[in-house]
């Protein structure tokens, strides 16, 4: 990835895109080509030196038998949004501006391990499921459904796990504008609905 040095990531904000409830696109090599899938994913910093991310795909998908080893990446994607040019008071001054995009993204490279035993796949799917219900007020647990039904599904998928050998991660959020033009921007997003994005934009400020 191009990240020019003013763009690159701090190690904070790489740490919240691994561990943020969200999806990757995981991208392999297979004899066909490249084949990508986006997958629910959680980050264990428990496994290897750098962590693994985790996750699971339908065991009909031909990504997980097709794979032929070699290195394998997971794109998870932080905020992104349109950036309109009128945002910027120095639009007023000189005119020197043009529309850009705002992104956080971190490449996630490393070794694809499949698992494909219902243990490590039933304590996957417990914990994935935790992360996203744990703060609802009426959570739901793999516990609710029956348990022949779950055994069920969980014959159906495999696990994936990508042992994390090295991370690029890029933020562009107007650090190349003035304070006055992030501001803008911040205030633009914001009037948008946009807070994710908005906040990510101050935050590199601080």
């Amino acid at each position: 990835m191009y990240i020019p040095a003013h763009f690159a990531a701090q190690p904070d904000a790489t740490r919240d895109l691994l561990f943020s409830p969200g999806a990757a696109n995981l991208v392999t090599m297979t004899d066909g080509g490249l084949m990508a899938t986006l997958l629910p994913f959680a980050f264990n910093p428990a496994v290897g030196e750098r962590g693994a991310l985790q996750a699971h795909m339908a065991r009909n998908n031909p990504q997980w038998s097709g794979a032929t080893g070699g290195e394998a990446l997971a794109i998870i994607q932080g905020p992104d949004d349109y950036i309109s040019p009128s945002w910027y008071p120095s639009k007023a001054e000189h005119g020197r501006v043009v529309p850009t995009w705002n992104y956080s993204t971190a490449h996630v490279y490393g070794e694809l391990v499949i698992h494909d035993d219902d243990g490590w796949l039933a304590r996957h799917v417990r914990h994935l499921t935790g992360l996203h219900e744990g703060g609802r007020q009426d959570p739901w647990a793999v516990d609710d459904a029956p348990e022949k039904f779950i055994a069920g599904q969980l014959r159906a998928i495999v696990g994936v796990e990508l042992v994390i050998t090295r991370i690029e991660a890029k933020e562009k959020l107007s650090q190349n504008r003035s304070a006055a033009d992030a501001a803008g921007v911040a205030a633009g997003l914001r009037a948008e609905g946009r807070d994710a994005g908005a906040a990510a934009v101050e935050r590199v400020r601080t």
